[in-house]
């Protein structure tokens, strides 16, 4: 059931083909509840919306509860009991009592705490190639899971419900590390992915999780947008095994109007992403008329082959409506095929089109000799033909983590 329930993925949501769990019914506000509904069964106990039969004071979190609130790692103590947060670009100044801009960190007599350690809004279990990530251990699951907010506000964000919400606004179950590190285990899961809202606001619990999870022999993937800080990311990310950063467009004005973010410190950690050897791959999702321009494919797939090389996987997915952009049309399959074509002109090897089942797209090819080395139906690799890192044919490397 769990691989076939598409929920709290940062790309469209196919509701009608989703399977309903016992009392929900699938509108789009509900399905979220059905997802997290879902938690119950991967483990997690009542993780599930108040109506499902949760008691209302486990259903709304008492935001002071001292099982979620551990110190943040990353801000710095100024004077009147202020703080500044050294998390994210924003560098929120926070005064007593107050919260930064993601509403999930508190400033408390002078020292700034996270409201969400442990404190899991969703969780999941997912293929890996729902990230996506197409050339880290394919075929394989990952025990995903979130807690409430974000450190932007994307209008085509697709899972608004708990990324624009504050943590005691939504119900939650206790996870502390450990526990995922065994329910991942338990669900045969090699890798432990932080997903659906944004990871970078509940960075002390990423880590802590990761390491759990190192002792167990699990594995972390990270899927964020990329918005932090240099030395945040060096220290959080550096405990990770893969990443998946959304890039969402190749324009200050984007990021600026649609994002309420910037692009370039986005930019800046792919570039330190690289030189610490993290494998990534990056996803565009390509919305009509606002990033779609040949221009803007084209000044992207520059900026990579010249910044990062031109193995690392880029994605072009297909926007669907919701949140704020409800009034623009579904991406055209020929808009994405026009940006993969400009992108593999400019050197790139590996090009991907998603949220278009069947398209061949979604396919893994040796840049040298042309052959099919992944096939990938769905979510799923149905095939998968590299051996020793390389094609079979050609013995040309292929750049990924194949194995476990």
């Amino acid at each position: 059931m769990f691989r076939d329930l598409q929920v709290l993925e940062g790309k469209s949501l196919d509701i009608s083909s989703a399977r309903s769990l016992p009392g929900c019914s699938l509108d789009r506000r509900s399905f979220l509840k059905c997802a997290v509904a879902s938690g119950a069964a991967l483990g997690l106990g009542e993780l599930a919306h108040p109506a499902a039969g949760i008691p209302s004071e486990v259903g709304q979190q008492k935001q002071d509860d001292a099982r979620f609130t551990v110190e943040a790692k990353f801000y710095q103590k100024l004077q009147n009991l202020k703080i500044k947060c050294k998390l994210c670009p924003r560098e929120c100044t926070v005064g007593d009592r107050e919260r930064g801009y993601c509403g999930v960190r508190e400033n408390r007599g002078g020292t700034y705490y996270t409201l969400v350690h442990s404190r899991v809004c969703a969780a999941h279990v997912d293929p890996v190639e729902k990230k996506p990530l197409f050339h880290y251990l394919p075929g394989t699951l990952a025990f995903s899971l979130a807690t409430a907010g974000c450190n932007v506000n994307c209008k085509f964000c697709q899972n608004w419900d708990i990324s624009q919400t504050r943590p005691e606004q939504i119900p939650a179950e206790y996870a502390p590390p450990q526990r995922v590190a065994n329910l991942a285990k338990q669900h045969g899961c090699p890798t432990i992915a932080y997903t659906y809202s944004e990871p970078v606001i509940f960075s002390e619990y990423l880590m802590d999780v990761a390491d759990a999870g190192h002792e167990a022999g699990i594995r972390s993937i990270v899927v964020s947008n990329g918005y932090i800080q240099e030395e945040a990311l060096k220290t959080a990310y550096g405990k990770m095994d893969a990443v998946k950063i959304d890039l969402k467009a190749f324009s200050e004005s984007y990021y600026r109007d649609v994002v309420t973010g910037q692009l370039k410190p986005v930019l800046d950690s792919l570039v330190t992403l690289r030189k610490m050897g993290k494998w990534t791959e990056i996803v565009y999702l390509v919305v009509p008329t606002l990033n779609d321009s040949d221009s803007e494919f084209r000044g992207l797939a520059q900026w990579v082959k010249t910044n990062l090389g031109t193995d690392v996987p880029l994605h072009f997915t297909q926007f669907h409506p919701e949140y704020l952009l409800k009034n623009l049309p579904i991406t055209p399959v020929p808009t994405l095929e026009r940006a993969k074509a400009i992108a593999d002109a400019e050197g790139l090897h590996f090009v991907y089109i998603g949220n278009v089942p069947g398209h061949p797209a979604q396919n893994t090819y040796c840049p040298k000799c042309s052959r099919l080395l992944v096939e990938r139906v769905g979510f799923t690799a149905s095939q998968m033909l590299i051996k020793k890192d390389s094609c079979p044919f050609c013995r040309h490397p292929i750049p990924g983590i194949w194995h476990t």
